[in-house]
C-alpha cells in the first residue's frame, strides 16, 4: 500500500513538473524579427527581414502586406521560394520582391508590411510565436521634373549648369549624359527662393560624342523615375596630339621616387621602363580613382564666387586632353590623355587657389606627386600637382589668391610647373572656362539670376 501511495505521489511529481516545464516553455522568448527594408514601396522594391532564433529554426513564418482593409501575402516558410530564405548563423535572411509588379492591386498611400513567426521549444512539444510590424508609404507616381534654364552649350570636354524643378523637392534628381550621372543639389544654397528648384553643374568629356544623350531626372526612393529632355547645343572640339621622348635619365629620375611613395603599385624598379608603364596605366588609373571619390566629399553649396583665377605670368606648357604618344629609343611604348594645363613660371613659384573653397586633400599622389584638391562646392573641384612643397592642409578653408605651395616636378613632371585640373563631380573638363568671366555670366550667373525671377 506504501509503494503505490509512493508511486502516486511520484506521478503526481512529475505531472506537476511536467507541467511547469511546459508552462514556462511557453514564456519563452520568440524569434527577434526585424524589418530593415522598405520605408517607402513603388512599382518595385526590396523585403529585407532578419529573423533570429536558436540555431535559426522556425516552426512557421508569415509575412504580408496590409492596406485598407485588405491582407497580401507575401512569403510563407512551408511554400517559400527556394534562395529566399538564407540562414545565417543564428538568423535567417528574408529577401523578398515587393511592389506594385508584384501586388497588382497595391494602391498608392499608407501600408502595413507585417511578419508572424514562431520557433519550436521544449524538444518541439511547444511553439513560442512573436510578431513585428512596420509602416510603409506606396509611392506609385512619378515624381515632377521641368527644366526652367535656357540655352545650354557645351563644348566637347567642357562644363555647363542647369536649372530644374523637382516635385517633391526630397527626391534624388540630376543629369544624365549618356551613362554619367550628376547630381543636383538644393537651389537654396546657390541663393534661390524656390524650394523645389535645382542645380546641377554637368559634363560633355572629352571622350564622349557630341550626339550624346543629355536629360534631367528624378527618382524618388521607391524607384519611380522621370526623366526630361532639355534644350542644348553641344560644340566639337579637336585635341592636340603630342609626342614624348622617354629616356633613362628621366625614368631613372621619376620611377624609384614615385615607387617608394606608391607602395600600393606592386612593382620592381630595376629595370625602369616597364615599371614606368605600371605607373603611366595602373598607378595613373588608381590615382583618377582617388580624385574622383573626392566628389562624395563636395559641400552642397556653391562656394566661389566670380571667374577662377589662373597662375599668374604662367606659360601654359602642356593643355587640356593632348592626346600623348610615348617613345623610348624611338618606338612607341605608351598612350595617354593629359587632363589638365601645365603652367610654367619660375622654379619654386608660389602656386594660389583659383577661387574660394576648401581643402580636400594635400599630400603625395602618385603620378601628381604633391597635390592639393580643393572643394568649390556643388561637384566643383581644382587640383593643383607636382609642387615642390605645400603651404596647407586637409580641412583648411581657402580664399582666392591664398597660396596653396610652390611649383616642383615631384611625381610624373619632366620639369618645374604646375599641373592644373579643374573637376566636376569627379570628372576631369576643360579648365579655359572656368578662367572666363563671360563664361561664369552666360553659364552661371546669368541663368541663376533668371531662376531668381522666374515664378512656379
Amino acid at each position: 500500500m506504501r509503494i503505490v501511495r509512493w508511486f502516486f505521489v511520484l506521478v503526481v511529481l512529475l505531472a506537476l513538473g511536467a507541467g511547469l516545464a511546459y508552462f514556462l516553455a511557453g514564456r519563452a522568448d520568440g524569434p527577434a524579427i526585424a524589418i530593415n527594408q522598405p520605408s517607402v514601396i513603388g512599382q518595385a522594391g526590396t523585403l529585407d527581414v532578419t529573423i533570429e532564433a536558436p540555431g535559426a529554426d522556425l516552426s512557421a513564418l508569415t509575412i504580408e502586406l496590409a492596406q485598407k482593409g485588405r491582407s497580401f501575402p507575401i512569403l510563407d516558410l512551408a511554400s517559400a521560394p527556394e534562395g529566399s530564405v538564407v540562414k545565417e548563423g543564428e538568423r535567417l535572411r528574408i529577401k523578398q520582391p515587393i511592389g506594385k509588379s508584384t501586388i497588382p492591386d497595391l494602391a498608392s498611400g499608407p501600408a502595413t508590411v507585417r511578419v508572424r513567426a514562431s520557433r519550436p521549444v521544449l524538444r518541439g512539444l511547444r511553439q513560442v510565436a512573436s510578431e513585428a510590424s512596420r509602416d510603409v508609404e506606396v509611392r506609385l507616381t512619378p515624381p515632377r521634373i521641368a527644366v526652367v534654364s535656357t540655352h545650354h552649350y557645351i563644348n566637347v570636354g567642357g562644363s555647363e549648369m542647369i536649372v530644374y524643378r523637382v516635385s517633391p523637392p526630397d527626391v534624388e534628381s540630376g543629369v544624365l549624359v549618356g551613362d554619367v550621372t550628376y547630381p543636383g543639389f538644393p537651389g537654396s544654397n546657390a541663393g534661390l527662393k524656390d524650394p523645389e528648384l535645382k542645380v546641377a553643374f554637368f559634363a560633355l568629356l572629352y571622350d564622349q560624342k557630341p550626339g550624346t544623350l543629355l536629360e534631367v531626372f528624378a527618382r524618388d526612393t521607391a524607384g519611380n523615375t522621370a526623366r526630361a529632355q532639355f534644350d542644348h547645343r553641344i560644340f566639337p572640339k579637336t585635341f592636340r596630339n603630342s609626342r614624348i621622348p622617354l629616356d633613362d635619365k628621366f625614368l631613372g629620375r621619376v620611377v624609384p621616387a614615385i615607387l617608394q611613395g606608391s607602395p600600393q603599385l606592386k612593382v620592381p624598379a630595376d629595370d625602369v621602363l616597364p615599371a614606368f608603364l605600371k605607373i603611366n596605366n595602373d598607378l595613373r588609373r588608381m590615382n583618377n580613382e582617388t580624385i574622383a571619390s573626392l566628389a562624395q566629399k563636395t559641400a552642397p553649396a556653391i562656394l566661389w564666387q566670380d571667374a577662377f583665377q589662373p597662375l599668374g605670368g604662367s606659360q601654359i606648357e602642356s593643355s587640356f586632353a593632348d592626346f600623348r604618344t610615348y617613345l623610348y629609343d624611338g618606338k612607341e611604348v605608351d598612350r595617354q590623355v593629359h587632363l589638365g594645363f601645365d603652367l610654367a613660371k619660375t622654379a619654386n613659384s608660389p602656386v594660389t587657389v583659383g577661387n574660394r573653397g576648401k581643402v580636400l586633400f594635400a599630400a603625395e599622389l602618385g603620378i601628381y606627386g604633391n597635390a592639393v584638391i580643393v572643394d568649390h562646392g556643388m561637384g566643383v573641384q581644382s587640383l593643383y600637382a607636382h609642387l615642390s612643397s605645400l603651404a596647407v592642409k586637409e580641412g583648411d578653408e581657402v580664399q582666392k589668391g591664398q597660396t596653396l605651395g610652390a611649383s616642383g616636378q615631384t611625381g610624373l613632371a619632366g620639369g618645374d610647373h604646375l599641373h592644373f585640373s579643374m573637376l566636376v563631380n569627379g570628372h576631369f573638363v576643360n579648365a579655359t572656362e572656368w578662367w572666363d568671366p563671360h563664361w561664369i555670366e552666360d553659364r552661371v550667373t546669368r541663368k541663376l539670376r533668371d531662376a531668381g525671377q522666374a515664378q512656379p
